[in-house]
């Protein structure tokens, strides 16, 4: 089973960077500042999300295809990355489904891999892979570092150059939300991407549908104390 999951990591990051690749090939051909082009399009959290889960699903191919176990660490990785796809299929289709962004043209079939099938992906993928092990529960305060990051480097890039990833960014989109409505929509994503992160990790510490893996560690030796008689 690891072997048939390794195969199917490799094809879901394959698409994943075919996707990448197809909508910045199709906005580079149209914009008028490839500077900031770059820029901006590396600033997208669905595009940061989507490259992070391409590299984990790539390195967790080679792990299934090349060990019995995956390394220790791997898991946690896997369990922020999984957070943030699932974060960004929810945003992107609450919020964000009918909204044009600023990437010259939207490419249909990439946009649907990076915002609805890649995210499905992992989260199956945490669901049946094999191999999972449990995640300490203090470790959901890791898997919110790299959003928090994120949305403050949103923020003061924002001000300097005047453009945000994202419509709810913005706190001078018309009508004009102001900064506490931006506040407003940084702290309920920030909630829910912690919930999800909870979610994730206590589907780590479920042993569904394969008992647990779990760390062995070798028990502490015992030395032998000699009776002495006075």
């Amino acid at each position: 089973m690891r072997q048939v999951f390794g195969v199917l990591r490799l094809l879901a990051a394959a698409a994943i960077v075919v996707a990448i690749a197809g909508q910045f090939a199709q906005s580079w051909s149209m914009v008028p500042d490839r500077g900031a082009f770059i820029v901006n399009f590396f600033s997208f959290f669905t595009i940061l999300s989507n490259a992070l889960a391409a590299l984990a699903l790539l390195a967790g191919a080679w792990f299934s295809l090349t060990r019995r176990v995956d390394p220790e660490a791997y898991h946690l990785i896997r369990a922020c990355v999984v957070t943030y796809m699932a974060t960004t299929f929810v945003v992107y289709n609450l919020l964000l489904r009918e909204i044009s962004l600023d990437q010259a043209t939207t490419v249909p079939w990439s946009n649907e891999i990076l915002h609805v099938w890649a995210p499905l992906y992992l989260v199956v993928d945490w669901l049946l892979a094999p191999g999972r092990r449990p995640i300490e529960w203090g470790r959901l305060w890791t898997i919110a570092i790299f959003p928090i990051v994120w949305a403050v480097y949103s923020m003061i890039r924002g001000a300097v150059v005047g453009w945000y990833p994202y419509p709810f960014l913005d706190p001078n989109i018309e009508p004009g939300v102001g900064y506490g409505g931006v506040a407003v929509y940084i702290i309920a994503i920030a909630a829910f991407i912690l919930l999800v992160g909870a979610g994730i990790i206590a589907v780590s510490r479920t042993p569904w549908p394969y008992p647990a893996a779990r760390v062995t560690r070798p028990a502490a030796s015992v030395e032998p104390v000699e009776s002495t008689i006075a």
